[in-house]
């Protein structure tokens, strides 16, 4: 049977399985695991929704959804095969599958159109243009898909890399070090950064922030990837686990509060307050774009992409800039019609 043949009975699957009424649906259920980026949090609670609400189960799967370390540790359990799925920075997916090419792991479904990425520092350095970055210090973890694409940045804005001192910083160091001034500037997700200084302290009128979509930058962020393996064996699984994690994501955008609360009882411990502000970040900046209400959620315009693999493998110096059919396929998303958002 062909791809896209198995795709077209997966369809049929989808369908019924989604259909609340569905006969069968709990009585064949698909083991599968999933890995987050990172922790359990506002902007990734779409997963913990369906997953919560019986969004999966009726579809015919039984995921196990685990916290990540980033996104290059979430691709490596995907293209290990140690988890069938994943959410991961698109872009780190553009140099896994250039440095891998005999077997690419693929995007099925993207979750930030507008990238998140971006450069912080404090309104009391005197920093207030990207320019007034040279000579200082940016600390970041060197796997932070934001500090990444710095070189690209800088290209872009007219700063003279060479001039930047880069500090290795783990990630709980990250925040705390610009706070106390042992770094100049950070770089990571502006809905993390952002919130994240906030809560030690660090109001948001005292950071001065330089995102790069305002510079033009036109990176993708993080979608949900698949496995070549689950991919090939079992396409109606991850067609389905698209339709449910849609069907999730539609209803947080519509009230963020449902997405709270499942975070909230995945991880007890989580800022209800923090997270809510998070949450609705990341939907006002980068999933409910002008892109997404014109043409739908989960997509993408795969003449950007190619754009989007063209700058990362120049910023990072890859030999070969994966093609944009190599990197994402459309073939598992619902009709446009039940992707759309306000």
């Amino acid at each position: 049977m062909t791809f896209a043949r198995s795709l077209t009975f997966a369809a049929a699957g989808v369908t019924l399985a989604l259909g609340l009424g569905a006969a069968g649906a709990a009585d064949a259920q698909t083991k599968m695991k999933f890995t987050l980026d990172w922790a359990f949090q506002g902007p990734t609670s779409a997963f913990l929704v369906a997953e919560q609400k019986g969004y999966y189960k009726a579809a015919g799967l039984d995921p196990t959804i685990d916290a990540g370390q980033g996104s290059a540790g979430a691709l490596q359990r995907v293209a290990t095969g140690a988890y069938e799925m994943g959410f991961a920075d698109i872009n780190a997916l553009i140099e896994y599958n250039a440095k891998n090419p005999e077997a690419p792991v693929k995007a099925v479904m993207m979750g930030y159109d507008a990238p998140p990425f971006g450069v912080y520092a404090l309104k009391s350095s005197g920093i207030k243009t990207p320019k007034d970055l040279e000579g200082k210090k940016l600390g970041a973890p060197v796997f932070d898909a934001s500090f990444k694409l710095f070189p690209s940045y800088a290209a872009k804005v007219g700063i003279d890399k060479s001039k930047i001192t880069y500090v290795n910083l783990t990630p709980p160091l990250r925040e705390p070090s610009l706070k106390n001034r042992s770094v100049d500037f950070i770089s990571g997700h502006y809905f993390s950064s952002i919130l994240d200084l906030e809560k030690i302290g660090v109001k948001q009128e005292d950071v001065i922030a330089f995102p790069y979509a305002d510079a033009g930058m036109d990176f993708y962020g993080n979608a949900v990837v698949a496995s070549p393996k689950f991919i090939k064996e079992n396409p109606a699984a991850v067609k389905a686990f698209v339709a449910a994690t849609v069907k999730a994501w539609k209803e947080i955008v519509a009230n963020p509060e449902v997405g709270i609360k499942a975070a909230k009882t995945r991880d007890g411990l989580i800022d209800e307050a923090l997270e809510m502000k998070r949450l609705k970040m990341s939907i006002e900046r980068n999933v409910v774009t002008k892109y997404v209400k014109e043409n739908g959620f989960g997509g993408v315009d795969m003449a950007r992409l190619q754009r989007s693999s063209d700058a990362v493998a120049a910023a990072i110096g890859l030999a070969k800039a994966p093609k944009a059919a190599d990197l994402f396929e459309e073939g598992f998303l619902p009709p446009k019609a039940e992707r759309m958002m306000k």
